[in-house]
């Protein structure tokens, strides 16, 4: 397999969505590439065990995509060697009337991750600067102060959203949140293949929406929306990574990479030491158990 490192998908600087390959070539068999998944995952589930017993960290992942771009998927193969009390999926839609109560932030604080835990976000807070910047009718919907038509959500409402983001991560990670955002860059064409996929195969006819072509139409919008929410809000602390995506085999092996490569950066999550008396008694412990019969 090509020997690739993880930090030339990261974005450290401003970048332009239409200049980033949605395809990558691993130079790999999907066998191979499912081998090397293999590996990784397998290398994070016993990680996350380590980092659940240290219990002094929380690991959020943030996937974000056009429809089709795999998100699904990922998080079933990536997170497939995981103790299920270790991760916990959200997957956030339209905001219920009691999300709508609350600012817009709420429904994805009370989500955050335990100590000790994985949280993925499957679509996520982004979804406040993407879906409702193509859309700003939304807004309205959220019945904000001073935003009584679309003539009063202007540029700067925007901008006041990306900072209120950035200190949201900020406070989570300096709390303890390890943060990593993924946005799944899919080629247009290849998003054609995948609705008309969709719709050839019976059992994956429950997947499609006549909406879906709707948004569709609005690609170039999306494109421009995320381009400048990844430009805005990729942190040092909470960093962004632009991981193409025609290949999902590819884009599972770069997202659970990224992720170990973090995990492994972090030298402090160590299992926590046994208590100095447990650990004096130990053979006594052992002798009454070995005596003892049920």
């Amino acid at each position: 397999m090509k020997n690739i490192s993880i930090d030339d998908f990261k974005v450290t600087k401003t970048i332009s969505l239409k200049e980033i390959p949605t395809s990558i070539d691993l130079e790999a068999s999907e066998k191979k590439k499912e081998k090397e998944l293999n590996k990784i995952r397998e290398k994070l589930s016993d990680h996350q065990d380590i980092m659940y017993a240290h219990n002094k960290y929380s690991v959020l992942i943030c996937l974000q995509g056009m429809d089709t771009a795999g998100k699904d998927s990922l998080i079933r193969e990536v997170f497939k060697e995981f103790n299920p009390r270790g991760v916990v999926v959200h997957s956030f839609k339209t905001p219920s009337k009691l999300e709508l109560q609350h600012d817009y932030l709420w429904r994805h604080i009370v989500a955050l991750p335990q100590r000790g835990k994985y949280g993925v976000f499957n679509r996520t807070h982004y979804e406040n600067v993407l879906v409702t910047r193509v859309h700003p009718e939304y807004i309205l919907g959220e019945n904000i102060p001073g935003i009584n038509s679309l003539d009063d959500i202007t540029l700067d409402f925007w901008d006041k959203r990306f900072e209120q983001i950035n200190n949201f991560e900020k406070q989570i990670s300096d709390n303890g949140t390890i943060i990593l955002k993924f946005f799944l860059h899919l080629g247009k064409e290849e998003q054609r293949q995948r609705l008309l996929r969709r719709l050839n195969k019976e059992k994956h006819n429950w997947k499609f929406s006549p909406g879906d072509l709707k948004e569709r139409d609005r690609w170039d919008d999306y494109q421009r929306c995320y381009e400048d929410a990844i430009n805005k809000t990729s942190k040092t602390h909470a960093p962004w990574f632009v991981i193409p995506s025609d290949n999902k085999e590819a884009a599972r092996v770069l997202v659970a990479k990224a992720i170990l490569d973090k995990m492994n950066s972090i030298k402090d999550i160590q299992e926590p030491e046994l208590d100095e008396k447990v650990k004096e008694n130990i053979e006594m412990y052992k002798e009454i158990l070995s005596k003892t019969e049920d």
